[in-house]
C-alpha cells in the first residue's frame, strides 16, 4: 500500500502539534478563507449538513470565528450536537486541510464588531446590528493537511522532471494535526 509515497526519494511527512499546527492552521486558511463547514446531522431535508462558510478570523489559540444567522439550519444543528468537521482547499493542487473540532454558539455584540465586514450586509440586511447575528467559534481538536514544501512553483517543475525521468519527484507535504 501507498506506493507513491514509498516511491518518494524525499520526506514527505510531517505531523505537527501545538503552536506548529496553528501556524500551519492559519498558513492555509489564510489562503481561502472558505471552507465546507459540516455538522455531520442535517435538520431533515435541509442542507445536508454542510455548506461553505467564509472563516472570519483565527485567533492565537486557533479557534476558528465565523457569523451565522441565528436561524440558520447550521446553528439548530450545531445546538443538537456540537461536533464539526472543516474542509479547506487553497488551489488546485495544494493548500488541502481537514480539520474536527467543537462548535459553540455565542451572542457577543462586541465580537460581532469585530468581526464584521460591509459585504456581511448581503446576508445581514440590517448590518451589524442585525439581531439575527450570531458567532460560532470552532475550536479545532485535530485534522490532517496536504501542502507543498517549496511552494506551487517548484511542486510543478518537480513534478514535470519527474515526468520526464519516471521517478516520483512530488514536493507534496502530509501530515496529522493535532491542537
Amino acid at each position: 500500500m501507498d506506493s507513491i509515497n514509498k516511491n518518494q526519494p524525499e520526506r514527505n511527512r510531517e505531523d505537527l502539534s501545538n503552536k506548529e499546527a496553528i501556524e500551519k492552521l492559519r498558513e492555509l486558511v489564510d489562503k481561502t478563507k472558505t471552507c465546507f463547514f459540516d455538522t455531520g446531522h442535517p435538520v431533515e431535508g435541509q442542507s445536508s449538513g454542510v455548506r461553505p462558510m467564509s472563516v472570519q478570523q483565527i485567533d492565537d489559540a486557533g479557534n476558528l470565528w465565523f457569523l451565522s444567522a441565528n436561524d440558520s439550519h447550521k446553528n439548530q444543528e450545531i445546538a443538537i450536537d456540537h461536533s464539526v468537521k472543516l474542509f479547506f482547499q487553497g488551489s488546485a493542487h495544494a493548500d488541502f486541510m481537514y480539520l474536527t473540532g467543537r462548535a459553540e454558539i455565542i451572542y457577543d455584540r462586541n465580537k460581532i464588531e469585530e468581526l464584521w465586514e460591509p459585504i456581511m450586509k448581503t446576508w445581514f440586511t440590517e448590518g451589524k446590528d442585525d439581531p439575527r447575528i450570531s458567532v460560532i467559534k470552532v475550536t479545532p481538536e485535530e485534522g490532517y493537511y496536504w501542502d507543498t514544501k517549496h511552494g506551487k512553483a517548484i511542486a510543478f517543475l518537480k513534478m514535470m522532471v519527474g515526468a520526464a525521468s519516471g521517478k516520483t519527484l512530488d514536493d507534496s507535504i502530509e501530515g496529522r494535526l493535532t491542537m
